[in-house]
């Protein structure tokens, strides 16, 4: 990874998505673990983004109807644990009291302490259930040069289907200025049509403009930070 060890760089994949919308394919288990393409699950494809950037520390966090999800996991990603390498299973222990995750941010909170426990230099957070191919490598190089503290890779999307997504406000030097849910369709901002990737640096230097070159496809909203 340039200018980043792999062993710096730890993932977690969020994967307790109920797929509420994709019923009956989710009645028996969460939405990464639909089939796609025979075989394949669609956790896979964030798998496989994040194994082929050279990370090979990933914690996948469940929750709702996680066992045929874990099966898959345990049988078909396997990496070398004699390396230190490893996809883990992390069941929702309820950390914080009787309640499960109310939200991406909520999980991520509820396991710092895998974070802690792994001690990265950055980590990588992404969703499970997305349909994208992309070279994590890039946004990571991408984050180290603005020097930001939070990284989001997005997709412009048409203005009347914003509505559906969370949509980041950027500046013409790919800072991000807010992030908001609409849900009445509003013009898109122009400066998220141009930028695929956006920092929260406070400051940040003409390099990130320069850096922020379109990756394959990137999922809707992924956050790569040293959270």
């Amino acid at each position: 990874m340039p200018g980043a060890r792999a062993t710096e760089v730890a993932a977690i994949i969020l994967a307790g998505g109920e797929g509420k919308r994709l019923h009956p394919l989710t009645r028996d288990r969460a939405k990464p673990a639909v089939p796609f393409a025979g075989r394949y699950r669609m956790i896979d494809f964030v798998l496989s983004n994040v194994v082929n950037s050279g990370i090979f520390k990933i914690s996948v966090l469940t929750q709702y109807k996680s066992g045929s999800l874990m099966q898959h996991l345990a049988r078909g990603w396997q990496l070398a644990p004699q390396m230190g390498h490893y996809v883990a299973p992390v069941p929702a222990t309820m950390n914080l009291g009787p309640q499960w995750f109310r939200g991406s941010a909520d999980a991520v909170f509820q396991n710092l302490d895998v974070i802690e426990n792994e001690g990265p230099t950055y980590v990588c957070v992404f969703g499970a259930d997305h349909i994208y191919k992309m070279d994590v490598r890039q946004m990571v190089a991408f984050h180290r040069d603005c020097g930001a503290e939070v990284t989001v890779a997005t997709i412009p999307v048409p203005a009347q289907d914003i509505s559906r997504y969370g949509i980041v406000t950027a500046t013409h030097g790919a800072a991000s200025r807010g992030f908001a849910r609409s849900r009445h369709p509003t013009p898109a901002p122009s400066a998220c049509a141009r930028r695929r990737w956006v920092s929260t640096s406070s400051t940040p230097t003409s390099s990130c403009a320069r850096s922020s070159r379109t990756p394959n496809a990137a999922t809707r909203r992924t956050t790569s930070a040293a959270t």
